[in-house]
C-alpha cells in the first residue's frame, strides 16, 4: 500500500514526531510506501484563501492552489494521521489540511440539489489515526463524548469513502505520561502497524 502519513505538531521533537517516525519506519519494513506529510515542516498554509472558498460549489472545482497535497491523497491508498488534541479538537493546521485538501472533487462531490454529497476517495481503503491528548479517559470519552473520533469517524471518513478500514488510539492524560506508560503506548501502535 501507499500510505499518506500526515503529521501535525510544530515541535520537531516532540512524542508525535517520535510516534510517527516509528509508523513510518514500521510501514517501511512491511514494504509499505510512506509518504511523510509533515505540515509544519513543509509549511502547509491552512488558511482557506478567498479564491478557494468563492469557487467551493461552482461545478468541477479546481483545487490548484493546494495542487502538490492534493496530489498527494490522490495517489494515496490509505492516510495516517499522527496528532496531539487541543481543547478537544484537532490542531488548526490539520483543520486547514482537511477544509483545504479534503475538497470538492476530491474528497467529495457536492449534490446540486442540496442533497447528501457523495464519496469521491475511492483509492483511500485505510484511514487510521494516533493521537494524545493531555485529558483523561473519562473526560473525553464521557464528559466530551470523543468529539475527534466523531468528527474524523462520521465527519470526514465516511463522507469521503466507503468500507474504509477506520481506526483511532489514543494516549490519554498525556501530561502526566510517565517513559514507562509512554513505551507501552509506543508498542501497542508498533504491533498495530505491524498488521497493515
Amino acid at each position: 500500500m501507499r500510505i499518506l502519513l500526515v503529521l501535525a505538531h510544530p515541535l520537531s521533537d516532540s512524542f508525535a514526531a517520535s510516534l510517527a517516525g516509528t509508523i513510518e519506519r514500521r510501514l517501511t519494513e512491511n514494504g509499505h510506501t510512506v509518504d511523510l506529510l509533515d505540515l509544519y515542516r513543509e509549511g502547509f498554509d491552512p488558511r482557506l484563501t478567498e479564491s478557494e472558498r468563492a469557487r467551493y460549489f461552482e461545478p468541477d472545482y479546481d483545487p490548484a492552489e493546494a495542487g502538490p497535497f492534493v496530489s498527494r491523497l490522490k495517489q494515496a491508498d490509505g492516510i495516517v494521521l499522527v496528532f496531539p488534541q487541543w481543547w478537544f479538537n484537532f490542531p488548526a493546521i490539520l483543520k486547514g489540511f482537511f477544509d483545504r485538501v479534503f475538497v470538492p472533487g476530491v474528497a467529495f462531490e457536492n449534490d446540486p440539489a442540496g442533497g447528501r454529497i457523495q464519496p469521491r476517495l475511492g483509492n483511500i481503503r485505510l484511514f487510521w489515526a494516533f493521537t494524545t491528548t493531555g485529558s483523561p479517559w473519562w473526560v473525553v470519552n464521557l464528559y466530551m463524548g470523543n468529539p475527534v473520533r466523531k468528527l474524523l469517524k462520521r465527519g470526514i471518513a465516511a463522507f469521503c469513502a466507503k468500507g474504509l478500514d477506520f481506526r483511532m488510539v489514543n494516549l490519554y492524560d498525556m501530561d502526566r505520561a510517565d517513559e514507562g506508560k509512554r513505551r507501552a503506548h509506543v508498542a501497542r501502535i508498533e504491533k498495530l502497524v505491524g498488521r497493515i
